[in-house]
């Protein structure tokens, strides 16, 4: 018997792993209404994202492709709050989402170690927390495993992959021609600072020594300051969970020796010579490890094909970013891309267990072969994922159902309430409900049907927005009384970037990494609409007006619970841009 205490927890839904997927997947569950906890196992929530390892959310590439959802709320309220892009201050954008959601519960510093699975469920977990030296049990309808190394998979026995899979096996023509253990690997970030003077730098005896031949030989390094060291990665030859610690020494090793180079080396010293060292990154920002089986394994050719799958509920656009397993010491390439089109479908069969029905995943451990997740681990891609997987865990809470029952059966209701919620799925449009359909629509602003033509964003090389001049109105009224329960609305949050800062702008990031002096602040984009009136006339005629300032988010739900004649909404003011642009009025 244990003499630590432990604290029991009865949930619904349980998450492990606090990175941007398992943030989106709990919060997006706790929305919904199901009592939710939280499982990470470090001081704070982002994962690869966060201040721990500082590495760029990437994600679709191409115009109008970016992501929208739950990681467009974070990247805007990051805008909004951290316009210096401290690292710090975006650690707190991820911590108060969690915080302040209702129906969440968040254990920091708790590492899954055990848990109990029998009859194809997972029926409880246990947890130590280092901070409190007490152990936390979590017993749940349905979990997630959204840690990136699928620590519930020895714990339930659910079959994994790992490794590369022979060219073969699912017909890549990208794969190696024969299967191995290989995988890609991580890496410790650098950080510098650029100062008003020189800055003299000492190497630890220990750093290792490279010299101009190694990085012309293994990793051209030309220094910008958009810089953030991604190919210090080494340790894809070895067990990426159970080697973590000798990886990270090396990579260590490997960080202070890059920067001795950068300093000191007669080719790079005068151009570097007042950068300092800000920061080095001691946890390795992982890439690859387990990955689940699912009841589809998404392969290379699907996502070549374009992933027009009819249970489509997350979507990529990144390359087929396979890395070579010895990192900073190939020979070649660090990373030789596949081309993959931009968006490309991910389905819905990807995200749960082929033999524990309770079980979901999100992030980088999701249902694909390495070339397949070569394309789907980065960030942007994992919380969107994440946010599909939190929808359908609250879905077949609410339904008494198992995660594989959504498909084929529930998958339309899912697609629409993550359309609902402002995640983007190409080559769907959302249902407009009836009540919102059979609405008269009046406005005085250009191209106003398209505020419930069911797309969110431009399409078909066209603008797809409403837009007018500031105090434009649109309005949806009825003869008799309908029952409204909540209106939505989605706004132009400048999608392509084209109104950022320049610096920012060419990035394409959404944080800085080096600090440079002349860099401009980043700005909540200009498109936004701040200030707006929403006017409710009830059934018995009297108007209700909520006023809304200030609004810095591209998606806006607000819960009415009545009775109305009319709802419209009068258009105040931008963030700065001349017209309103409005992509989505929507009722329901």
């Amino acid at each position: 018997m244990s003499c630590f205490k432990t604290v029991s927890h009865k949930a619904d839904f349980c998450v492990v792993g606090g990175g941007l997927s398992g943030l989106c997947a709990a919060v997006s569950a706790a929305r919904h209404g199901v009592n939710t906890v939280l499982v990470q196992d470090r001081p704070m929530l982002g994962g690869n994202a966060s201040s721990e390892v500082r590495m760029w959310v990437c994600g679709a590439g191409g115009d109008n492709n970016r992501e929208t959802g739950i990681i467009k709320e974070l990247f805007l309220e990051n805008d909004y709050r951290n316009p210096q892009k401290n690292y710090s201050v975006w650690d707190s954008v991820m911590f108060g989402l969690a915080k302040s959601t209702k129906n969440l519960t968040v254990l920091l510093n708790c590492s899954c170690m055990d848990g109990k699975a029998e009859n194809g469920r997972l029926h409880e977990i246990l947890c130590w927390q280092l901070t409190t030296q007490k152990f936390h049990s979590v017993k749940a309808k349905i979990f997630a495993d959204c840690s990136g190394d699928s620590v519930l998979a020895p714990i339930t026995g659910a079959p994994y992959m790992r490794g590369r899979e022979a060219a073969g096996e699912y017909g890549e023509r990208l794969a190696p021609e024969k299967g191995d253990g290989c995988v890609m690997g991580m890496s410790c970030i650098i950080q510098a600072r650029e100062e008003d003077r020189e800055i003299v730098y000492t190497p630890p005896e220990w750093a290792m020594k490279l010299t101009d031949e190694d990085f012309s030989k293994h990793c051209p390094y030309n220094y910008n300051p958009g810089e953030n060291y991604w190919y210090l990665e080494l340790g894809g030859r070895k067990d990426t969970i159970g080697d973590t610690e000798e990886i990270r020494d090396e990579l260590i090793r490997l960080a202070y020796g890059v920067w001795d180079y950068v300093k000191n080396s007669p080719s790079q010293r005068e151009k570097n010579k007042n950068f300092s060292l800000e920061w080095v990154g001691i946890l390795p920002g992982k890439r690859e490890s387990r990955r689940y089986k699912g009841a589809y394994i998404l392969t290379e050719s699907d996502i070549e094909a374009g992933g027009h799958f009819v249970d489509i509920t997350a979507y990529g656009g990144w390359t087929l970013d396979a890395h070579n397993p010895d990192g900073f010491f190939s020979e070649g390439q660090i990373t030789p891309h596949g081309r993959a089109p931009s968006p490309f479908g991910i389905p819905y069969r990807c995200f749960y267990s082929q033999t524990v029905e309770n079980l979901m995943f999100a992030g980088r451990n999701i249902s694909a072969t390495h070339m397949g997740i070569s394309a789907t681990r980065v960030m942007a891609t994992c919380a969107v994922i994440g946010q599909a997987v939190g929808t359908a865990a609250a879905i077949a809470v609410k339904k008494g159902i198992m995660p594989p029952d959504i498909y084929p059966k529930h998958i339309g209701e899912l697609q629409f309430a993550l359309m609902w919620d402002d995640c983007f799925l190409p080559f769907l449009r959302m249902p407009i409900p009836e009540v919102n359909a059979t609405a008269r629509l009046v406005s005085d602003m250009e191209n106003a049907g398209s505020l419930r033509n069911g797309y969110d964003r431009p399409c078909c090389g066209e603008g797809n927005a409403a837009a007018g001049s500031r105090g434009c109105f649109a309005m949806y009224e009825w003869e008799q009384p309908v029952d409204i329960e909540e209106i939505r609305l989605i706004f132009d949050s400048d999608l392509n970037r084209l109104t950022a800062p320049e610096a920012e702008r060419r990035l394409n990031r959404n944080m800085y990494h080096n600090i440079i002096k002349s860099r401009p602040d980043s700005r909540v984009p200009p498109t936004l609409v701040r200030d707006f009136d929403i006017v409710i006339t009830g059934s018995d005629g009297e108007e209700t007006t909520t006023a809304v300032r200030g609004n810095y988010q591209r998606h806006v739900a607000v819960k009415v619970g009545k009775k109305a004649l009319s709802v419209r909404v009068v258009f105040l003011e931008t963030w700065g841009a001349e017209q309103v642009s409005v992509f989505s009025f929507n009722v329901r």
